[in-house]
């Protein structure tokens, strides 16, 4: 494909850094490993704004890192004209006047809706499917990101493991990653990046930590669970720089950074709490243990995607070391003070199985087609 090719991305922020940094993410691959003409359409520059450098949240109209990025408003602007590929992120819908005006284009334009990440066994088979669109002459594809070669696969970078391995070898590196938050941890001390929502096992959590034989230094963004923080430091979060020291554990708020020093967080830390569907992915390629904090949806429909995924991760698992980490999930997504405390010895003694783990399952999930290059030649394919 020939940067002759224009692209828009729509997006519609729910989870605001989940389904920004999937589009960020995608856009900015398809700009740097494919030369594409990119335009991402967001109705939250402030949210992006919060992960992507250079990014001015009061412009309407700008370029950032390459990727032409516009303010999401209806009506759209009149030079609005459709592209080549048109990607609906999450089913946010395509503005009415702009999807009939891909109708009358000489060349149809390739319209993708990328869904949500699944592990569910069904997104294979509807992977990659047509669909008419119910009132106009047009058809739209189902892209089903998944973790099988036959689904629509995740996104990575072209060398992401090899940087990830490349700083792990070089203390000097790591040690100026913590130095950028504000703290630097004992190298004696279990290291936790938490990046999660709003949860109620969390001070209970916390508890356990500051009484606990082994120090521990947790180390979340500024604003995170910042309800329940507040609560467990009786109204004295720490600030980026000075941490809040209570028992065994180190408690050190870091400032918000961009998509990649983000990444090299979760490279250098001992166990992840991550969230949404962005992070997530980012905590596999980390190779580290972690834990997913799913968004929640109605009827639990959540908890059988996490029961999905975790049917896959911990295929060959030991018996023991698997009910450690399905018992910890299950209770931190249940927000249960009582049961996360009780989960984490349980999960703690499991982490050097798990640890194996999921580095064996990031050396995997490498050797699939990253979802971009899958997309782009999905597309190629039908212009």
């Amino acid at each position: 494909m020939t940067t002759s090719f224009r692209w828009d991305i729509f997006c519609r922020v729910v989870d605001n850094f989940g389904d920004a940094g999937v589009c960020w993410r995608l856009a900015r691959q398809l700009v740097h490993e494919h030369g594409l003409a990119v335009t991402l359409w967001i109705d939250d520059l402030p949210s992006l704004g919060r992960i992507a450098p250079g990014l001015a949240i009061g412009h309407d109209d700008q370029a950032a890192t390459g990727v032409r990025v516009r303010r999401w408003v209806d009506p759209l602007p009149d030079d609005a004209s459709p592209a080549d590929v048109v990607i609906e992120a999450f089913g946010c819908g395509i503005p009415d006047a702009y999807a009939a005006a891909m109708t009358v284009m000489p060349r149809s334009p390739v319209w993708v809706v990328l869904e949500y990440l699944s592990a569910e066994p069904w997104i294979d088979a509807s992977h990659g499917l047509p669909s008419p669109h119910p009132r106009l002459p047009i058809t739209r594809w189902f892209w089903f990101p998944g973790f099988t070669p036959a689904s629509g696969g995740v996104l990575r970078e072209e060398g992401l493991l090899d940087a990830r391995d490349a700083l792990r070898c070089d203390q000097t590196v790591r040690a100026g990653v913590w130095r950028s938050t504000g703290y630097t941890p004992d190298p004696e001390a279990l290291v936790v990046s938490l990046f999660c929502y709003a949860n109620p096992a969390l001070p209970a959590l916390l508890d356990q930590w500051a009484e606990g034989d082994e120090p521990v230094v947790c180390v979340a963004p500024e604003g995170i669970a910042s309800s329940e923080l507040d609560r467990w430091t009786g109204g004295a979060i720490p600030h980026p720089g000075a941490p809040l020291v209570r028992g065994r554990l180190t408690l050190a708020v870091a400032p918000f950074v961009d998509q990649d020093a983000f990444d090299r967080r979760l490279w250098v830390a001992d166990l992840n709490f991550v969230r949404g569907e962005d992070s997530f992915v980012r905590a596999q390629w980390a190779g580290q243990p972690f834990v997913w904090h799913i968004y929640p949806q109605e009827g639990d429909a959540h908890l059988v995607k996490m029961d999905a995924f975790l049917n896959r991760l911990e295929d060959g698992l030991p018996e023991g070391t698997r009910v450690g980490q399905r018992e910890f999930w299950y209770a931190w997504n249940a927000g249960d003070p009582v049961t996360a405390a009780a989960a984490w010895p349980g999960y703690r003694a499991a982490m050097p199985a798990v640890g194996v783990l999921t580095r064996a399952w990031a050396r995997a999930l490498a050797r699939q087609p990253d979802l971009a290059s899958a997309l782009v030649t999905f597309c190629e394919n039908r212009l």
